[in-house]
């Protein structure tokens, strides 16, 4: 435990994450984000480690651990200055599936999932026109015989180029023939292998920041009609019961930024000495570094009432998008008060703090942009009528 962890939860977990980490310094990191190119390597240590089978029941060949534990390594591996999103949706994807999957599926996929035979990265949910607002979707799968033919495109599908399966969600009933809009949403699970050869093209997009994200294309892609996940129709509700967990890993991730920041603030600002004196005894500098270090905290407890509440069985969608958004914030306040500590050698590529600022700024944007959030908690928590 440090001063910035003082109520460490896991801390045997945090040790052996820090020091798999410390295998992939700085230099790792950005010799792959000046050839956008993905890293193989870390995700390679982190399923041999069996870290990435959190989840994963040990009757499946996972560690069987809660979703605190998980929380815990995706902080840890931010925390180190790596970037937990090239495999992070593995942790989280596999909820419908856990949740909703039928044995014949969980038997088939889960143990070579944990043992990295087989990678579930991708989760193909969004698309060009429809963005967060899923129930407008187009991609159609139709039910011919023993299987579904799909037809269409996702958009911001991270690690498909890097994944064996895909979590596909794609409607299976026309929108104007269901009664409720969430209605005639399926989810499958797709062999992306197979498809790579049958239909199935990926295009990658270049970003902001080193994420491997993409586009794909669906042409008459088949899916034989066992790889649906649970009942045709009902994906919706499938994908969304797996959003708190996601919520909250994402959360995790961001105070792990957000620790990673105010670190390495702090230590420069005892160092870096102008006028004759360190920089950091100055309280313009002191003061946005001690307030992101409040902000993270705070946000670190919403994180870990969330966890409990999942962990526990409860409900807990409104902690968990708050600890998201709070999360969120706090990294990206951290963010800001670090390069300005560092002035102009925050834009210089080998202190790390210029690509850290890009990859965190992500999270207010994704997985859910902090204005859906907002929308949440004002219907959800406080009453409001419906925004949209």
């Amino acid at each position: 435990m440090d001063s910035l962890t003082p109520t460490a939860d896991h801390q045997d977990i945090r040790e052996e994450i820090a020091k798999l980490c410390a295998g992939f310094p700085g230099e790792y990191w950005r010799k792959l984000d000046r050839e956008a190119a993905y890293p193989e390597e870390f995700v390679d240590a982190l399923t041999q480690g069996g870290w990435l089978a959190a989840l994963i029941p040990e009757d499946y060949g996972g560690s069987g651990l809660p979703l605190s534990a998980a929380a815990a390594i995706l902080e840890e591996v931010q925390r180190a200055g790596c970037n937990g999103g090239a495999c992070h949706a593995q942790m989280y994807i596999m909820g419908a599936l856990l949740r909703h999957g039928s044995d014949a599926q969980k038997r088939q996929y889960l143990p070579a999932i944990a043992s990295g035979e087989l990678r579930l990265q991708a989760f193909g949910v969004t698309e060009p026109t429809s963005g967060t607002d899923t129930t407008s979707i187009k991609t159609f799968a139709e039910k011919r015989g023993d299987r579904y033919v799909v037809n269409g495109q996702k958009v911001w599908t991270s690690r498909a180029e890097h994944s064996d399966l895909m979590l596909l969600l794609a409607r299976t009933t026309p929108k104007d023939q269901v009664q409720k809009r969430t209605d005639g949403l399926s989810v499958f699970i797709l062999d992306m292998r197979q498809a790579k050869e049958n239909g199935l093209s990926i295009r990658p997009i270049r970003a902001m920041m080193n994420h491997a994200t993409t586009e794909v294309f669906f042409d008459n892609v088949e899916i034989p009609a066992e790889n649906l996940v649970g009942e045709e129709g009902k994906g919706f509700r499938y994908v969304l019961s797996g959003m708190n967990a996601e919520r909250i890993l994402i959360g995790a991730e961001c105070v792990g930024d957000a620790k990673w920041f105010v670190e390495k603030a702090s230590a420069y600002a005892r160092e870096r000495v102008v006028f004759g004196r360190p920089i950091g005894q100055n309280q313009g500098v002191q003061f946005p570094i001690a307030k992101a270090y409040a902000q993270m905290r705070a946000a670190e407890l919403m994180v870990r009432e969330a966890a409990r509440l999942f962990e526990a069985g409860m409900a807990c969608g409104a902690e968990a998008n708050m600890a998201k958004m709070l999360a969120a914030e706090a990294s990206w306040a951290a963010a800001e008060a670090c390069v300005q500590t560092h002035g102009g050698f925050a834009f210089a590529e080998e202190y790390d703090v210029e690509r850290k600022f890009r990859e965190t700024r992500l999270y207010q944007v994704a997985p859910i942009s902090t204005n859906l959030i907002l929308s949440y908690i004002a219907e959800h928590v406080l009453g409001m009528p419906r925004s949209y």
